[in-house]
């Protein structure tokens, strides 16, 4: 598929970014959460907190579009004998990661309590609606189906490491299977590498580029770059992210710092509402569900917090930016960011 469909997709989500919110891992913190030293801020060395190359040794040797292929992954070697047409999808991000790339899968995964799938992208691609509404679902995320996936027909699976380091034997019985590493740190690698595996990583590439090209843009016309925070409260649970999270990664992109709170090297960390100063920042970037907008917006802290007080606390859709690490989502995310900063 030519780079051009590719660029009227994101067009598509560009356009629709209002919507917005990426993936996960915690610290509980006692106190205050405890911030990494100035040396771990993202950039340092002259890398990207979230790396824009394929992993070192990953992907086909063949070049795109060339069949059969071998593809080095996460869980070892798999061999394509011809182009993938019937893709089953089992981690978050990879059903955003395939319509990027002008491709829908015959089945997918759902998060727990979410939509087979998430508002976004069937916002994003209604051209797509009716191969959406006919995807199988095959379980949920962490718990996926093997059953259901082999009653799909794949002939590729999709899955990340969280479970495919386990589960990749016995996908393999059912269709030739890659294992990326997962986690909204390592997106744009997995995008990469589940690119390769369809003979597509030149059309990744570009997505990524034009996604660079943009943050740069919008990063050379800063005179005094802000701190951005982002904060999620779902449930019980509210966390804040660190640098090394996919909207840590954005907001570097973007040429935008991080509070000292939120400059520490994981992916996010637990708070309690007593602990909800950590969240603030130039600009606040939240997201609620169920029970946590009530946790969040009724805390006592909430009010105070300088973002709050000065009208650039925005709050943002969960999917795009805490729940689905994909090159549609970080379009989403990028241009909310930057809209809101105007």
């Amino acid at each position: 598929m030519s780079s051009t469909p590719l660029r009227r997709l994101l067009v598509v989500a560009t356009a629709l970014a209002f919507l917005t919110s990426g993936c996960s891992a915690s610290a509980q913190p006692s106190g205050t959460p405890t911030a990494s030293a100035p040396d771990a801020e993202a950039g340092s060395a002259g890398e990207h907190v979230v790396a824009r190359e394929m992993a070192e040794g990953m992907g086909a040797s063949e070049p795109d579009g060339a069949f059969p292929r071998t593809v080095e992954h996460d869980a070892g070697s798999t061999k394509l004998e011809t182009a993938p047409k019937r893709i089953a999808v089992v981690s978050t991000g990879q059903l955003d990661a395939l319509l990027a790339l002008g491709t829908v899968p015959v089945a997918a995964t759902r998060a727990e309590a979410s939509a087979l799938v998430p508002a976004y992208l069937a916002e994003a691609f209604p051209e797509r609606a009716e191969a959406l509404d006919d995807l199988e679902d095959i379980g949920e995320r962490t718990e996926p189906s093997l059953e259901a996936i082999a009653a799909s027909e794949p002939d590729l699976i999709l899955i990340n490491s969280v479970r495919g380091a386990e589960l990749f034997d016995r996908l393999s019985t059912i269709a030739p299977t890659v294992v990326t590493l997962g986690n909204g740190v390592n997106w744009k690698s997995d995008f990469l590498l589940l690119a390769d595996a369809l003979g597509m990583e030149g059309d990744a590439q570009d997505v990524l580029d034009g996604l660079h090209r943009d943050a740069d843009a919008f990063a050379a016309g800063l005179d005094d770059a802000p701190t951005v925070s982002f904060l999620q409260s779902a449930g019980l649970r509210m966390r804040i992210m660190g640098l090394p999270s996919f909207t840590g990664g954005i907001a570097e992109d973007l040429g935008l710092g991080r509070p000292e709170s939120q400059r520490f090297d994981e992916t996010s960390q637990d708070l309690s509402p007593e602990q909800l100063q950590a969240a603030d920042a130039d600009w606040l970037f939240y997201a609620v569900e169920g029970d946590g907008a009530a946790a969040l917006l009724e805390a006592p802290l909430w009010p105070s917090l300088g973002a709050v007080r000065g009208g650039s606390a925005v709050e943002v859709d969960l999917d795009p930016f805490f729940m689905n690490a994909g090159p549609v989502a970080a379009r989403l995310a990028q241009d909310r960011i930057v809209d809101a900063l105007g």
